[in-house]
Parts: C-alpha cells; structure tokens; sequence
C-alpha cells in the first residue's frame, strides 16, 4: 500500500515510519522544505515539498504522490508548553488542525485517496458525565478560554476528515504522549518541570489522564490505515488514572521529589482555569472501541508499570 504522511518529522511521525516500512508499505511524506526532503529521504521515504497552506501546492503534491492512504499528524508544538502561554503556543498547531486540514482533504478527494488517518486529542470532551469517557462524548467547546480555541480547531478538523465525501476519515484521538521523543520523555520538557518541582498536584489532583506510549500509538496508527468502519477512536492506555495518582508515580520514575501540593485557587488566579481544569475536572478515555474495532493491544497496558520501565535513567 502507498501510504502518504504528513508530519514525518514529528513525535510520532518518526516511529510510525519505519513501523511502515517493516509492513511492507510504501512510503511517502509531505515535507515543507529541502532540507527536511533530505532528512526523509535518508530514512528511504519519497518526499514530496509542499505549504500545506496553500491548497494548489498540497493538491499537486498529493496528486504526484498518489497514495492510497494519507495519514495527517501534523502539530507545531513546543518541547515545553509553557501554561502561562498556553493559547499562543497552541495557536500555530491549531493553525495547521483547522486551515491545513481543508486542504489535505481536498486534495485526498481529488487524488482519488481511498482513506484519510487523522491525529487528534482524547482530552477535548467536556467535564461532565462518567469519570471515563466513548467517543460519544461531547466536545469542549465551551472550555476555558486558553484552551477553548485549541478544542474549536480540532473539532472543526475531525468534522473535516470525517465529512468529506468519497473519501474515509478516521480520526485518532490519542491520549498523552510518553516515550522517546515526548515531553513526558525522560529529556522531556515535562520531566523536566517535574524534576524542578514545578509541576504540582492542584487541589484534590481528580483530572483524570488518559496516556499512550508513542510506539503504541504509532502501532495503532497502522493498524487504522486497513478495515474497521470510519470514524472518532481513542487511542491510549488501559489505565486512565487522576492526577494524584499518575503526578508522583512520574515523579518516583524520574528519581524526582514528590511534587508539592497547591490548592486549586492559586493556579486558577495566576495562570487560568484551564490549568485547573486538566487537574481537577478533565475526564479519562475509554480505548474499547478501538481495541474492539482494530484487534488492538497496547504493549504499554498501563502507566503504572510502564512509567518505571521508560522513564528511569
């Protein structure tokens, strides 16, 4: 099969390519400049230069490259998301999630591309309801206002992917991100506030987390691009566990101090309710449908005893 990524380069982009590549898939990227043609192209991808901005470069490309499946993870996070900048350091992913995503699809439809895969987040419902949520949940879109326009992006991509005629979209909401190349990496920008102690229990610590290794997600990935009906999946762990268990079994995996406790006011005046939201309030993900649908089966099943095994060193 000819399977086209957009955003080769990034957190998951690289393990899903040579997860591919070991498939028996042939692969091709979108890149936006030589330089990351070059880099792509060491890795025995086809790449194809494009602004993803601009739908008559995407559409070309999409066309030269002819695949039957196009699988779109692009993001332009930072190694750190500053909570203090969340809204703007979101602003550019948010750009690429609601402007580029028109574009890749209509150049999928026009290029005859049988199936669109389609990077999303698990952690956009609204806080109401069961502590662990389907995919039948309601989104966020009355969320607090340096996240709201993050949930609005997204959710008018996943429209997106999923409504444009001739062609399936299946969009992947996947859980946080640990592993190789992650902020929740051993390097990562996350331990690293954890190690500083920068990065408290707030209040009871409720929010409930969903995670998923990056080689998990990436092995979902592929299994998406072939049979199962089209449609919204959480991809991410067994295990969605609250603040106040996951925060210190991180910390314990790091060799860091247990992170200090704040009560839910302090965050909520000097940063913004959205920080407190994913302490306090935001709901876990159910992965059975995808399970069900893919015959998926993390290699992670759980946090608790996959934090030890990755994060230690």
């Amino acid at each position: 099969m000819k399977v086209l990524v957009a955003g080769a380069t990034g957190a998951i982009g690289r393990p899903l390519v040579p997860l591919l590549q070991d498939a028996g898939h042939d692969v091709a990227a979108l890149v936006r400049s030589a330089a990351r043609a070059d880099e792509v192209r060491g890795r025995g991808v086809e790449p194809h230069v494009c602004d993803v901005f601009d739908a008559a470069s995407v559409r070309d490309a999409v066309a030269v490259a002819a695949p039957d499946v196009l699988v779109h993870q692009l993001t332009a996070l930072p190694a750190l998301l500053d909570v203090r900048r969340y809204e703007e350091q979101l602003r550019p992913t948010n750009r690429l999630r609601a402007e580029a995503t028109p574009h890749l699809m209509a150049a999928a439809q026009a290029a005859g591309v049988r199936r669109v895969v389609c990077q999303s987040i698990s952690f956009l419902t609204a806080p109401e309801g069961p502590p662990v949520q389907d995919e039948d949940a309601r989104v966020y879109l009355d969320a607090p206002k340096a996240f709201a326009a993050a949930v609005a992006a997204t959710h008018a991509m996943e429209q997106c992917v999923l409504h444009t005629d001739g062609v399936e979209g299946v969009v992947l909401r996947y859980g946080f991100f640990y592993g190789p190349g992650t902020a929740y990496a051993t390097d990562g920008g996350t331990a690293g506030e954890i190690r500083a102690r920068r990065f408290p229990i707030v209040g009871a610590g409720g929010g409930i987390s969903s995670f998923v290794h990056i080689d998990d997600a990436a092995a979902a990935t592929v299994l998406a691009l072939d049979g199962g009906a089209p449609g919204v999946y959480n991809v991410c762990d067994d295990e969605p566990a609250p603040m106040r268990e996951w925060l210190p079994a991180m910390a314990a995996a790091l060799g860091a101090r247990k992170p200090l406790r704040v009560p839910a006011i302090i965050p909520r005046l000097l940063v913004g309710p959205h920080v407190v939201h994913f302490a306090t309030t935001l709901r876990g993900n159910s992965n059975a449908r995808f399970k069900r649908t893919f015959g998926w089966t993390p290699a992670h099943p759980t946090w608790r005893t996959a934090f030890p095994e990755v994060l230690t060193g």
